[in-house]
C-alpha cells in the first residue's frame, strides 16, 4: 500500500500495512453520553468518518468499532438530576448522538458498543490483571474496596504520552485517593457508594461496583478486534491518561514474565487536534463549547462537515461564524459547477493527472486540505470546459470525503425564505418588466430579492437563483 499515517506512539509517519492482509481493524473512543454532543465530538466523528471512507475506497474491508461510555461519574450525576434512570437518560443521548451523526453524513461504525453491555469482559481483565500482580484492591482510606492499576510495576508506562514516571506528578490528570499504593495508580473497579443508585452497581469478587473509564476501552477493543489490531483513534485529549492507561491494560494483561512485553494493542495511534474558540479549547468543563445542534440551526450540515475538513484531522480547528459562513461560501462554488453541468457517471481512473493527486494527498496521512484543493481546481475546469465527465469525478472524489452528494440545485436554493414558487413568480415578473423595458421594476425585484438573501444568475438559459452565501 502507499498509505501512510502519523503514529503518535512512534511520533513519525509511517508506512501503513494492515495485520491481516485485506482488512482493517480500528477501534475509536466514542461519547460519554450524559449530554448533547458538541462541535469538538463532531471533529473526531468526521475525522475518523473520512478515514474509514478511505480505507474503505483503497479496497480493504473495514472493522470499525466505536464504543459509547454509558457509565461514569457525569452520567451518573445528570441521572440523579433530572429524576430518571441511568438507562433513560443513555438511551436518549444515543439517540440524539445518532441523529447529529446522521446529519454530518457520518457512516454508522460497524460496531458500537455499549460499556454496560461489557462488564464481565472487563472483570475477566481485571482478574488477569491481577493475577499478573498488576492490579490490587485497597484496603482502607475513601477508596475502600476499589481495585487499582500499579502503575509501576508495568514496564514502558509513558511511551504513548512520552512522559516518565519521574515526570508525572500526583494530581496531573489522574484521581488522588487514599488506599492507593501510588497517586499514579488509577481506578479498575469502583466500589459502590451507598448513595449511588442500584442501576450504577454490578456484583464481583471484589464486591459491588462498577468499572472505571480505562477499563472499559480496554475490554471492548479486545473483545470486538482481538488483542492486537491495527488503528486505535480518539482526541488529542485522551492520549493521557486514557489511551496510555489502555495499553497499560491491555498489554499488561498479556504480559510475558520472561520478557517483560505483552502483546501490542494497537500498532498505530491516531488523534484528532482541538476545537478552538478564542484559542482555548472547546469543552463542556471551561462552558465555551456549541452542541452540533445548536450549529445545525444556523448552518447547513454540509457546510459543518467542509468546514470540519479544510484543516488537516490533526491540527487545530478554530472556530467561529465567519469561518463556517466562508465554508459555505466555498461549498457553494464546488455546487454552482455541478448544477451548471450535470455529472456524468464515471469509474475513478486513479492514474489521471486530478485523482491521482487527490489520491497522494489522502495517502499521506489523510491530507485533506490538499485533496479538496484538487476539488476546487475541478470544479474550474467544469465551468471553463462544461465537460460533465469532470464534473462526474469531481462528485465521485467528493464522495470519498462524504461531500457534494446532495443535488446542486436543491443545495443552492436551501435556506431561503421564500418558497420556489413565490420567487418563480417574481421572477417571471421580473422577466416581463424587463420585456416591458420597465427596468426600473425589473432592478427593484432583484434588490428586494437580495435583501431576502435570494441572489439572480441571468443566463443565456434563463434566469436561475440561490440562497446568499
Amino acid at each position: 500500500m502507499s498509505l501512510r499515517i502519523y503514529n503518535t506512539l512512534s511520533r513519525a509517519v509511517e508506512d501503513f500495512s494492515p495485520l491481516i492482509p485485506g482488512q482493517v481493524r480500528m477501534y475509536v473512543c466514542g461519547m460519554t453520553v450524559y449530554d448533547l454532543c458538541h462541535l469538538g465530538h463532531a471533529r473526531a466523528m468526521v475525522a475518523f468518518d473520512v478515514v474509514q471512507r478511505w480505507l474503505k475506497t483503497s479496497g480493504l474491508n473495514v472493522i470499525y468499532v466505536r464504543n459509547v461510555t454509558d457509565i461514569d461519574d457525569k452520567i451518573i450525576r445528570r441521572a440523579l438530576e433530572n429524576g430518571e434512570t441511568i438507562r433513560a437518560l443513555t438511551d436518549r443521548m444515543v439517540e440524539a448522538l445518532h441523529q447529529d451523526a446522521d446529519a454530518l453524513g457520518i457512516e454508522r461504525p460497524t460496531h458500537e458498543p455499549r460499556a454496560t453491555d461489557y462488564v464481565p469482559q472487563m472483570l475477566s481483565l481485571i482478574g488477569r490483571l491481577e493475577e499478573k500482580g498488576l492490579a490490587y484492591q485497597a484496603q482502607s482510606g475513601a477508596g475502600q474496596g476499589d481495585v487499582n492499576y500499579a502503575v509501576r510495576k508495568f514496564p514502558g508506562y509513558g511511551k504513548l504520552s512520552g512522559k516518565s514516571l519521574d515526570e508525572l506528578r500526583a494530581g496531573e490528570r489522574v484521581d488522588v485517593q487514599d488506599g492507593k499504593d501510588d497517586p499514579l495508580d488509577f481506578v479498575l473497579w469502583k466500589s459502590a457508594k451507598p448513595t449511588e443508585p442500584a442501576d450504577a452497581k454490578w456484583d464481583s469478587a471484589y464486591g459491588p461496583g462498577r468499572p472505571g473509564w480505562h477499563i472499559e476501552c480496554s475490554a471492548m477493543a479486545c473483545e470486538l478486534l482481538g488483542e492486537s489490531f491495527d488503528i486505535h483513534g480518539g482526541g488529542a485529549d485522551l492520549q493521557f491518561p486514557h489511551h496510555e492507561n489502555e495499553i497499560a491494560q491491555s498489554e499488561g494483561a498479556t504480559l510475558d514474565t520472561a520478557t517483560g512485553r505483552g502483546q501490542p494493542l494497537a500498532r498505530f495511534w491516531m488523534h484528532n487536534g482541538f476545537v478552538r474558540v478564542d484559542n482555548e479549547k472547546m469543552s463542556k468543563s471551561l462552558g465555551n463549547f456549541f452542541t452540533i445542534r445548536e450549529i445545525l440551526a444556523k448552518y447547513d450540515a454540509e457546510t459543518v462537515r467542509f468546514f470540519i475538513l479544510r484543516a488537516h484531522y490533526r491540527s487545530a480547528l478554530n472556530y467561529s461564524d465567519a469561518h463556517l459562513d466562508d465554508a459555505r461560501a466555498s461549498l457553494k462554488r464546488l455546487y454552482t459547477a455541478l448544477n451548471a453541468v450535470a455529472p456524468a457517471p464515471v469509474t475513478i481512473d486513479w492514474a489521471e493527472p486530478l485523482a491521482a493527486r487527490f489520491k497522494a494527498a489522502m495517502d499521506e496521512d489523510f491530507g485533506t486540505p490538499e485533496a479538496m484543493a484538487v476539488l476546487f481546481e475541478l470544479a474550474g475546469e467544469v465551468n471553463k470546459t462544461g465537460s460533465a465527465e469532470r464534473a462526474g469525478l469531481l462528485k465521485s472524489l467528493g464522495a470519498c470525503l462524504g461531500l457534494l452528494q446532495n443535488e446542486p440545485g436543491s443545495y443552492l436554493q436551501a435556506g431561503a425564505g421564500l418558497d420556489d414558487a413565490q420567487i418563480q413568480h417574481l421572477i417571471a415578473e421580473r422577466a416581463e418588466a424587463k420585456k416591458a423595458k420597465d427596468f426600473a421594476r425589473a432592478d427593484s425585484i432583484r434588490k428586494d430579492l437580495l435583501a431576502q438573501g435570494i441572489v439572480l444568475k441571468d443566463s443565456a438559459q434563463g434566469t436561475t437563483w440561490e440562497v446568499q452565501a
